[in-house]
C-alpha cells in the first residue's frame, strides 16, 4: 500500500514537472518569437468564431451579415516565421485578466479591433451575463471591462469662436479618461492623412501659432510627441501596460501593391497578396514617424506592429459588403471576423509572453 502511494506521488510530481517544463519552454519560445514577420496560410479550423454568434458587430464590419459570398478570407491563419502563434483562448484571457480594465483609444480602426476582441471573449463564454453599449463591454462573472474611446487625433479638438481647433500640444480634454486602466491600446493615423473634405478641424494650433493647414506628417509627429509626453508623465508601467496599434494600410485603387505591381481596389479581392517581402516605400507614410517617437520614449510602449501582415490582406476589407453596401467600397476598414482577430491573437500572445 505504501509503495503504491509513493509511486502515485512520484508520478504526480513527474507529471507536474513536465507540465511546468512544457509551459516554460512555450513561454521561452513566445518571448523569442517575432510575431510580425511571417505569412498567411490556409487553415480549415479558422475563423476563431462564427460572426453570426456575436451580436456586437456593427454593419460597418459585419461582411457575412451584409452578404459577402466568399469565405476563403476567413480561413487564413497568420504563421510567424520560425515559431507558432498561440491560438486565442478566450477563457484563459478572461481568467488571466479577471477584474481588469482594458481601453482602446483611437479611430474606427480601433473600433475594428475592439469589436473583434469582445466577440472573441463573448463566444468563449456565451452563457456569461454581459452588458454592452457603443463604448463598453462588461462581463460580470469575470469583472472584466473592455471599453473604447473615440479620439481620432489623440490630441485635443476644441470648439472656439473661430471654428474647430486641433491643438497639437494639448491632450487635456480626454486624458482623465485614459486613467484607471490596466491595458491601454492607442491608435491614430488615418484621420491625419485625409483631404480637406475629410478632416474634423478648421484650424491647427501649434503653441502660440494658429494656422489654417500644415503638412500632415509634421502635424502627426507633433501630436504623437504630445501623446508620448502624456504617457511619460502619467503612466506607471508596473500598473498599466501600454500598446500602440501599428498603422493599418488601405487598399483603395492607387494605394496598394499586388502580384503584378498594378493598382487595384479591394472590390472583388478574394485572396491575399502573394509575395514574401513588402517594399518599404509602400508602407503608410506615418510608420517612420511612429517608430521614431516610440524609440525616443523612456517608458515602455509595445508597438502592435500589424502593418505588414495587414498589407498582405487586400481581401480582408468590407468593400461593397460594409455599411454603405453596393453604393460604397470600403477598402479601409476590416471584416469582423477576419484580420482584426489576428491583431488580438498577437496582443494575447504578447501579454502571455510578458506575463502582464
Amino acid at each position: 500500500m505504501i509503495t503504491n502511494v509513493l509511486f502515485c506521488l512520484l508520478w504526480i510530481f513527474l507529471c507536474s514537472a513536465a507540465i511546468v517544463q512544457s509551459q516554460n519552454t512555450q513561454d521561452s519560445q513566445l518571448n523569442s518569437c517575432d510575431f510580425f514577420s511571417g505569412s498567411w496560410v490556409h487553415d480549415d479550423t479558422y475563423p476563431l468564431y462564427d460572426s453570426s454568434l456575436c451580436p456586437f458587430i456593427g454593419d460597418q464590419f459585419d461582411c457575412k451579415k451584409k452578404g459577402r459570398p466568399d469565405t476563403d478570407y476567413l480561413k487564413l491563419k497568420w504563421k510567424p516565421t520560425g515559431c507558432e502563434l498561440p491560438r486565442f483562448d478566450g477563457k484563459d484571457f478572461l481568467n488571466r485578466y479577471k477584474g481588469k480594465k482594458i481601453l482602446f483609444v483611437g479611430d474606427s480602426i480601433s473600433n475594428d479591433q475592439w469589436q473583434s476582441l469582445i466577440c472573441l471573449l463573448h463566444v468563449a463564454v456565451p452563457q456569461s451575463e454581459y452588458t454592452v453599449s457603443a463604448h463598453k463591454f462588461y462581463l460580470s462573472e469575470y469583472d472584466i471591462e473592455v471599453s473604447r474611446l473615440v479620439h481620432q487625433y489623440l490630441v485635443d479638438l476644441v470648439e472656439e469662436n473661430t471654428g474647430t481647433v486641433l491643438q497639437l500640444d494639448s491632450i487635456s480634454t480626454n486624458c482623465e479618461e485614459f486613467k484607471g486602466y490596466d491595458i491601454l491600446i492607442f491608435d491614430s493615423w488615418h484621420w491625419w492623412n485625409r483631404n480637406d473634405t475629410g478632416k474634423l478641424w478648421d484650424y491647427i494650433q501649434d503653441g502660440t501659432q494658429m494656422v489654417k493647414d500644415m503638412d500632415c506628417l509634421v502635424a502627426y509627429k507633433k501630436a504623437l510627441t504630445t501623446w508620448s509626453k502624456w504617457v511619460e508623465s502619467n503612466v506607471d508601467p508596473s500598473v498599466t501596460k501600454v500598446f500602440f496599434q501599428g498603422l493599418t494600410p488601405s487598399h483603395f485603387s492607387g494605394q496598394t501593391w499586388n502580384d503584378t505591381n498594378a493598382d487595384v481596389s479591394c472590390e472583388g479581392q478574394t485572396e491575399p497578396i502573394n509575395f514574401s517581402s513588402y517594399p518599404e516605400g509602400l508602407l503608410p507614410k506615418g510608420v517612420a514617424i511612429l517608430n521614431e517617437v516610440l524609440a525616443s520614449m523612456s517608458k515602455p510602449v509595445t508597438l502592435l506592429n500589424v502593418t505588414t501582415l495587414s498589407q498582405f490582406r487586400k481581401d480582408g476589407h468590407p468593400s461593397i459588403y460594409g455599411q454603405s453596401g453596393a453604393q460604397g467600397n470600403d477598402c479601409l476598414h476590416w471584416c469582423v471576423s477576419g484580420v482584426p482577430d489576428t491583431w488580438n491573437q498577437i496582443l494575447y500572445a504578447i501579454l502571455v509572453a510578458g506575463e502582464y
